[in-house]
């Protein structure tokens, strides 16, 4: 998922009027990373000036405490008291990594609104990346939630959501000549256009090109970009 955004003249979120359903985005652009990095983790937002947001990992931060809440909990016996004492205890180590993740999305969510009047966002397949080797990277970035926090902050102070189609070659195109240069495989992190040589990150090139194509997006829609 991608994203577009321009910013507004107060830090504040202020509700505003829209029309036609429309409004203009503008500035720099949001890209919801959906591959992973080199040491592993997945940037769970890369601005179109090349400024990458890591995802904290909560979950992969919790695993040894999860894992050992879990090990007690298969070891009482079934029916007892203390076996319900470790249900409970696992269900709040899995709270603690839900009430994290959320607080994180609640505060990125708010200052991207708060920074930028449009935000166009990548519709990404997050299932089926919850079903390739990426699928506890997915799970742990929470990309669903984020996403849904910045439609409602959205509409709720009256920013641009653009949602750009998963099918556009974001991360195939250069941004420089246009050339389309074809799917990298998911290690590949910086490749060179065979056109015109220009030498890409590739979250930085793909978070350009949805700022575009959210132009494109929005001036379809009737409003001016």
């Amino acid at each position: 998922m991608r994203a577009d955004s321009s910013r507004p003249s107060s830090s504040t979120p202020t509700p505003a009027p829209t029309r036609h359903g429309c409004r203009r985005p503008t500035a720099p652009s949001v890209s919801i990373s959906d591959s992973p990095s080199p040491r592993g983790g997945t940037p769970i937002a890369v601005l179109s000036d090349g400024t990458k947001i890591d995802s904290p990992r909560f979950l992969r931060r919790a695993e040894k405490k999860l894992k050992k809440a879990q090990q007690e909990l298969s070891r009482k016996q079934k029916g007892s008291k203390n076996r319900a004492k470790a249900r409970q205890k696992v269900a709040r180590a899995h709270a603690e990594v839900a009430d994290a993740r959320r607080q994180f999305h609640h505060q990125l969510s708010t200052k991207l609104i708060s920074e930028n009047q449009g935000i166009a966002v990548e519709d990404l397949s997050v299932k089926g990346l919850a079903r390739t080797r990426l699928s506890k990277s997915v799970h742990d970035a929470g990309w669903s939630s984020f996403i849904g926090m910045l439609e409602y902050k959205a509409e709720r102070y009256g920013r641009t959501l653009v949602k750009i189609g998963r099918f556009t070659p974001t991360s195939q195109t250069c941004h420089a000549c246009g050339v389309k240069d074809g799917a990298k495989p998911l290690n590949v992190r910086e490749w060179t256009c065979t056109a015109c040589g220009t030498v890409h990150d590739l979250d930085t090139n793909a978070a350009i090109n949805v700022k575009r194509a959210a132009g494109l997006a929005v001036s379809a829609c009737g409003a001016p970009v």
